[in-house]
């Protein structure tokens, strides 16, 4: 591989992922050239785990040695530290809205998905309920705002759209049918949408395991 190549930012990462999913999404909108090194999440790479001990990806090494290691923070460098003329992709996310809105999702949302998913980690757990409650916390209020414009950007995208789509999808992927059943319109289209885009193909690029990749 070309020396060039390891000027670039290292990005540790799993593919399926929703937290580096969006890490990924934001450095290819910022158009942030980087490697990726895909994680075997049973053998975590010993230089991750030396720069990072909390062991989780995703995990940004910059060229000049700086490590981010918080999916927010990396989609928050790729729009203002990685790219000096991000369009306004932050700027527009920077709202009490979209912020109340990732608060949810990463917050209240995330541990009713994750109770609706694996629900065979938890004893007596009632996938039923925390599939509802996720609904509640999250999804009506994202139908709310996402009814009035296209976005969370307003007429254009944001990285809010990019931090929350990951987690939405994986929720919709538990039971398809279902999800497409629920009164919320305007967040299907939405998610239909960020399927469908070039971004999310270009993110979802397979790589080989344990291998440094240009991205």
């Amino acid at each position: 591989m070309s020396e060039q190549v390891h000027h670039h930012p290292l990005l540790y990462t799993y593919r399926r992922c929703p937290y580096a999913m969006r890490a990924r999404m934001a450095l290819l909108q910022a158009s942030v050239g980087f490697d990726a090194y895909e994680v075997v999440l049973r053998d975590k790479p010993r230089e991750m785990l030396e720069i990072s001990p909390k062991g989780t990806v995703p995990v940004l090494v910059l060229p000049d040695g700086r490590v981010v290691d918080e999916s927010l923070d990396i989609m928050r460098w790729a729009f203002q530290g990685g790219n000096q003329e991000d369009e306004g992709w932050w700027q527009r996310s920077d709202t009490p809205a979209n912020r109340t809105l990732i608060e949810l999702n990463d917050g209240p949302f995330k541990q009713h998905l994750d109770l609706y998913k694996y629900t065979q980690r938890v004893a007596e757990t009632d996938p039923a309920f925390h599939r509802d409650e996720a609904v509640s916390c999250l999804l009506r209020v994202l139908e709310q705002q996402l009814a009035i414009e296209p976005y969370l950007g307003g007429r254009e995208p944001c990285a809010a759209d990019l931090a929350i789509f990951p987690f939405v999808r994986q929720f919709r992927a538990v039971d398809p049918g279902w999800f497409d059943a629920l009164p919320l319109k305007a967040t299907q289209q939405w998610l239909q949408g960020w399927l469908d885009s070039e971004l999310f193909e270009a993110c979802m690029k397979k790589v080989p395991s344990g291998l440094r990749v240009q991205f």
